[in-house]
């Protein structure tokens, strides 16, 4: 570990935070109806949008008409890239002449992008098209993302509403929240990423001739603006095979350094829209701080295994552990995209995780199975924390022999019950997937090492997709029938019924009155509430997956360093 990689991490974190309030207090603005600097532009569109589709934005609907609505809008993206990928040897835009995509993985792909997993058992520059990458996948990046941005929303207008019926309208959120927030940012950032050096072109394929005369094939294609709503919705999905460390997909240091900004921009500023809209901005900050804690730890013990490598690294001389990772960002640029792209569920990758020490590569592993709450998916990540709140609130009622309170609303046993249905329904799927898996013998050919580096491969790539993460430890063949299928169930589990739970709570809490705080209230602002949170958080962590989780990652850590021990 160096002062320089030190410094870069301080430097990332004091962005975030700084970000934090504008970005926070536009979107609140935005969600409210209010005008912003870019209504005299947008607005004729938005009210052109709502009139095609026959939408009035004045009348907004129960949790359940909500929840309806957004499931509904996910069975249309579904069918979208599910045909796009089959008929795509037969539509426009394809130089590369790709065949048509078979259907498994046709399947797993359209659940993959739908749920903002963004998992991929292909190479894209070898297997889809221009068409199907821009109309199907960067077409729902857009709208996955903005869908667990308005979810979350709808969460925190339970929280902030009193004796409502209703959360407000999706047609009307999502609209909004595509159109203000995420295309204006996608466009100056698209450019951006054009000037650092990524392609951005409809031409076909250029064919290159080696220093050594040897003929090549470098693909190009529309890149720029694909990969600048992947990391800013989070999604992850890459252009290329390679992902983030492909020099077309993440050409600069600093191109890598802003990509890493933008995957927790917006998760980090709906904590600030969280406090601005319950009527008390330090609310927010809690929660962030929270986050924080996680990520700062995370992203300490990732650099410090990953800077001191093995101890057969150590004896052959070498400093750090550089196997898997690019020249251009280093040690300290890998490890921190490695946390950061786990902790957000963006699971863009740019070094190979399966190189990583053992320690190094757990963390990633810990901050997906704790639900990705880290600052998480956009939307998705604030929602699942304050699920996590709601069952802080809980032990800490029952401490003192209270109903539990949060921001003026009683936290009762059908908001405990829906948080709790929510959290367990991850450890289900990636335990109960993995455990077939390793028994399966057609499951176990597809891994690549044996021992408990094989099943890490296997139990990270269960965590990855019920998380919506997408990352891979890239050691597991995953593009068989059996990881097709079986993952897609992880991923459709893994957002959906999450997403149920939690608007059911933001029902429950918008139709309930407004309570004032008392001498009795639990402070939630303080560094008491975060630390209790924290606790909480590892607690049922702990409960849920440690055990598997330890078996793998740690059993690995001890083989590589035995001579230390002794």
């Amino acid at each position: 570990m160096t002062v320089i990689g030190w410094l870069q991490i301080i430097l990332y974190c004091a962005i975030i935070v700084a970000l934090t309030k504008p970005l926070g207090w536009y979107m609140t603005r935005v969600f409210s109806g209010e005008r912003t600097f870019l209504s005299p532009v947008l607005r004729p569109v938005e009210a052109g949008l709502y009139w095609i589709g026959g939408v009035d934005e004045r009348r907004e609907q129960h949790w359940l008409t909500y929840t309806v609505a957004m499931l509904l809008f996910h069975v249309g993206g579904f069918l979208v890239i599910y045909l796009l990928m089959r008929l795509q040897a037969h539509l426009p835009f394809n130089p590369a002449e790709q065949s048509a995509v078979a259907e498994d993985l046709s399947f797993n792909t359209a659940i993959s992008f739908i749920t903002n997993t963004n998992w991929q058992n292909y190479g894209g520059e070898s297997t889809l098209s221009y068409l199907v990458q821009m109309v199907g996948l960067t077409h729902q990046n857009f709208l996955s993302a903005a869908t667990g941005i308005v979810l979350a929303v709808a969460l925190i207008r339970g929280f902030a509403r009193a004796s409502a019926r209703t959360v407000g309208n999706f047609w009307v959120d999502i609209t909004r929240c595509t159109l203000y927030v995420l295309l204006p940012i996608c466009v100056v950032y698209t450019l951006f990423l054009v000037w650092q050096g990524m392609p951005q072109t409809l031409g076909p394929y250029v064919d290159a001739t080696t220093l050594e005369g040897a003929k090549q094939t470098i693909a190009v294609g529309p890149v720029a603006s694909q990969v600048a709503i992947k990391m800013l919705g989070t999604n992850g999905g890459g252009f290329f095979n390679a992902n983030a460390a492909h020099p077309f997909e993440n050409p600069t240091a600093l191109s890598n350094f802003v990509q890493m900004i933008s995957i927790f921009a917006i998760g980090a500023a709906l904590t600030n829209v969280f406090g601005r809209m319950v009527g008390n901005q330090r609310q927010g900050w809690a929660i962030l701080a929270v986050m924080g804690v996680l990520f700062v730890a995370g992203v300490a013990v990732a650099y410090w295994a990953e800077a001191n490598g093995t101890s057969t690294m150590q004896a052959l001389g070498l400093s750090g552990n550089m196997e898997g990772k690019e020249v251009r960002f280093g040690i300290v640029g890998s490890a921190l995209f490695a946390v950061v792209t786990t902790a957000a569920s963006c699971g863009a990758v740019n070094a190979m995780h399966d190189s990583f020490t053992a320690l190094g590569g757990m963390i990633p592993l810990i901050n997906m199975q704790l639900g990705e709450i880290i600052v998480g998916g956009v939307g998705a990540g604030l929602y699942g924390m304050l699920l996590f709140v709601i069952l802080s609130i809980f032990v800490a009622g029952l401490m003192v022999g209270r109903t539990p309170e949060y921001v003026g609303k009683k936290i009762e046993a059908r908001e405990v019950k829906m948080a709790m249905l929510a959290i367990l329904v991850l450890p289900l799927m990636y335990l109960g997937w993995t455990s077939v898996a390793v028994v399966l013998p057609s499951a176990v050919a597809s891994m690549a090492n044996a021992g408990p580096h094989g099943f890490t491969e296997v139990l990270y790539a269960y965590t990855s997709s019920t998380g919506n993460n997408g990352s891979a430890f890239a050691g597991l063949s995953g593009n068989t029938f059996f990881y097709n299928l079986t993952l897609a169930s992880a991923m459709f589990v893994g957002r959906f019924f999450m997403i149920v739970p939690a608007m059911a709570i933001a029902g429950s809490l918008a139709s309930k009155k407004s309570i004032p705080p008392s001498a009795g209230t639990f402070p939630t602002t303080g560094s008491l509430f975060v630390g209790l949170v924290v606790g909480v958080i590892l607690i049922i962590g702990g409960l849920t997956f440690f055990p598997a989780l330890a078996l793998g990652p740690i059993v690995e850590h001890l083989a590589d360093n035995a001579g230390n021990l002794f």
